[in-house]
């Protein structure tokens, strides 16, 4: 696939099943230029009878489905244009037009229905008066300084966030029979002005939460009687990562949160609460994180307690062997759910009892990213090697794909990636996967570092190493320690011992690849990463002088500094590289630009509050400042998420960019026409 190609990369939203197990519901949403946003709507999928999917809204980008437990509405995110909010949103079920629910000035981000049908619970931002537009003209440069007094008071991709918490709010589900509301004009309007009243088409929404503190993953009790949330609300939460689940009376004018989740012992950050289908159990993730910042490598766990006695709680699974962190838990019958664990390069499907039972129910070469269940029946939306998204059936037999939504992105072409395990230098084994282009080659080779380093690399078609493949370069990319799916002590390998046995493992998978594969040319490699995967690149390049270029991404480059700029700053540095200065120095990019001697491409976001942009501009200062041939490409309005979720136009200068910077030091004859345009300093574009 080309940069352009993105544009076919249709993502799948988590499934709604409908009550009666017929059919299911999801979104379907890819990268668009014209818009230079991402478009999408929901499709109703029926699992009976062969019958073919169909789209069932045609908003801007629909989001988020969930069909109400009586099966005859289906709620979800709408936002109706480019740089606007989603909002929520009620359809009849089998279709028509959409009733908005609500107006949230910074949008709706959750919602949950109640075991009624008749209401809804949704988390939004609120806004602090005389912010974010609240006050007419008032704009971002003239709002009142902002006073910050803790640690945790912005967020990459959300800004500053002490000034905008999320609250719950209880709100009636639109009679979609009823006739529409109209604006009142002339003398009725009068007549309502006079009154002192505002006319709204939609039902008001009542404020459930008000402390200072975000409030998340809003779930009802099956009886409707208790809402569980998420928060952070103990004495001291600003010094650490601790958040519990809470419970509240949802129809109480003065309802205090009941802490639910406080394990003697142990100190959780916690998510996804879900009782199961009776009411009887509480279940919900947890991560513990020691003595409250203690975050690194730490998988995430499954936890049960009864509803009535929510302090006996028991964790079910094996931090040290699986780690539950992607996906939601989806209630499976009146004492189970189903989780997501990553394992390997892979996303499995498990389904957990409260007795502690452990089924595995969807396992191989894909990932799951979400699940549904109704009426005995469980829908899955998943990645392969051969698809972005899709949505499939599970069964006993396995899997059985309903869509296929990724048929025009296989024809522009998509290589199959091979599995593979080498040995590193002290012979652990490391597991990853080469990228082959067309050709007999010997092709150059661009070693590709992930993020974290708590991720992974996996089963699913990968937009970066898809795009190099086509411009005639081999792929390689593995999960060395400090990765996440391979347990506990694979990830924590690193703790306090960065670019030590992490990069021995990149170099040693390459090292089996160029060996293995005679395609690969040993004396052409590049190499490349972002955030986590931009620090290794730049600190191997200071170790090992055998690339011919490298490019460093989003890095974090200096943890010094990180610590003060960062919004993770304040803890992620300590618990990483420690605080010794001299330990900080040996794991410190920065501190060793002395002995770079690699051309090195600085890529780097304007609003990047996760590593921000001072790590760039200070690591690219100083390799120029040693004479080491070096460029920065800045993108503006774009945080850390630029190469996932940046906007589509951005997404491929950004690969058109990396092309021409891989065309000068490592051209191929798919992409060869790089370095005129480096020499002259003109922007390149994909090669046709």
């Amino acid at each position: 696939m080309r940069s352009e190609d993105i544009a076919l990369f249709n993502s799948l939203s988590g499934p709604t099943l409908h009550p009666d197990g017929s059919r299911a519901a999801v979104s379907v949403t890819h990268p668009d230029f014209a818009s230079d946003s991402y478009v999408g709507q929901l499709w109703e999928v029926p699992l009976d009878d062969g019958g073919a999917s169909r789209r069932l809204t045609r908003g801007f980008r629909d989001t988020a489905p969930a069909y109400s437990p009586d099966g005859g509405s289906l709620a979800f995110l709408r936002a109706a244009a480019p740089g606007e909010r989603p909002q929520l949103m009620v359809v009849d079920s089998r279709g028509g037009e959409p009733v908005a629910v609500t107006e949230q000035k910074l949008g709706v981000s959750a919602f949950a229905w109640a075991p009624d049908s008749r209401r809804l619970v949704f988390a939004a931002r609120v806004p602090a008066e005389g912010r974010y537009g609240t006050l007419d003209g008032v704009g971002p440069g003239a709002e009142d300084a902002r006073l910050v007094t803790g640690y945790k008071y912005r967020m990459n991709g959300a800004g500053y966030t002490g000034d905008k918490r999320t609250h719950l709010f209880m709100v009636d589900a639109p009679d979609l029979q009823a006739e529409p509301a109209v604006a009142p004009v002339g003398r009725a309007r009068k007549s309502t002005e006079d009154a002192g009243a505002e006319f709204s088409a939609l039902a008001p929404a009542r404020q459930l939460t008000s402390a200072d503190a975000d409030h998340d993953c809003p779930a009802f009790s099956p009886d409707g009687r208790t809402l569980y949330f998420t928060a952070a609300l103990h004495d001291g939460a600003d010094e650490d990562l601790r958040s519990d689940v809470y419970a509240l009376d949802p129809e109480a004018s003065d309802a205090r949160p009941r802490l639910m989740s406080k394990l003697s012992g142990e100190t959780l950050g916690v998510g996804s609460p879900r009782p199961s289908d009776d009411g009887a159990w509480l279940f919900y993730l947890g991560s513990s994180i020691g003595d409250g910042t203690d975050f690194v490598a730490r998988n995430t766990a499954l936890y049960v307690a009864p509803a009535s006695a929510p302090h006996q709680v028991r964790r079910l699974t094996d931090p040290e062997t699986m780690d539950l962190a992607e996906g939601e838990l989806v209630a499976a019958g009146p004492d189970s759910v189903l989780a997501v664990n990553r394992h390997r390069g892979a996303a499995q499907l498990l389904k957990v009892s409260a007795a502690g039972g452990i089924k595995l129910l969807v396992d191989g070469p894909l990932k799951v990213a979400a699940a549904a269940h109704a009426a005995g029946r469980t829908v899955v939306s998943y990645s392969d090697a051969g698809t972005a998204g899709d949505l499939a059936l599970v069964s006993d037999a396995g899997l059985s794909r309903l869509t296929d939504f990724s048929a025009a992105l296989r024809g522009a072409g998509i290589g199959e990636p091979r599995e593979e395990v080498f040995a590193s230098a002290d012979g652990y084994p490391v597991h990853g996967w080469v990228l082959l282009p067309e050709g007999e080659g010997p092709h150059p080779v661009l070693l590709n570092i992930h993020g974290g380093p708590f991720a992974q690399y996996g089963w699913e078609v990968f937009d970066e190493a898809q795009v190099y493949a086509e411009a005639g370069y081999a792929v390689v990319m593995c999960n060395p320690r400090g990765s996440a799916g391979y347990g506990q002590a694979h990830g924590r390998a690193i703790k306090g011992a960065m670019g030590t046995v992490d990069m021995a493992d990149v170099l040693a998978f390459l090292e089996g690849a160029v060996a293995k594969y005679p395609q690969l040319d040993g004396s052409r490699q590049g190499i490349m990463g972002g955030s986590y995967g931009g620090y290794l690149s730049a600190w191997t390049v200071s170790q090992d002088h055998r690339f011919a270029a490298a490019i460093v991404e989003r890095g974090y480059l200096d943890p010094p500094s990180f610590v003060g700029s960062s919004d993770i700053g304040w803890f992620f540095s300590d618990e990483y590289t420690g605080t010794d200065p001299d330990q900080v120095r040996g794991q410190n990019p920065f501190a060793q630009l002395d002995a770079v001697r690699t051309p090195v491409f600085v890529i780097h976001s304007e609003e990047d509050l996760r590593c921000p942009l001072e790590q760039a501009q200070r690591y690219y200062v100083g390799l120029k400042q040693r004479g080491i041939p070096t460029q920065l490409l800045i993108f503006p309005g774009e945080n850390h998420e630029l190469s996932r979720a940046g906007t589509p136009w951005h997404r491929k200068q950004r690969f058109d960019e990396i092309l021409r910077w891989w065309a000068t030091y490592l051209p191929t004859q798919q992409n060869n026409d790089g370095g005129v345009a480096a020499a002259a300093g003109t922007k390149a574009t994909a090669p046709a």
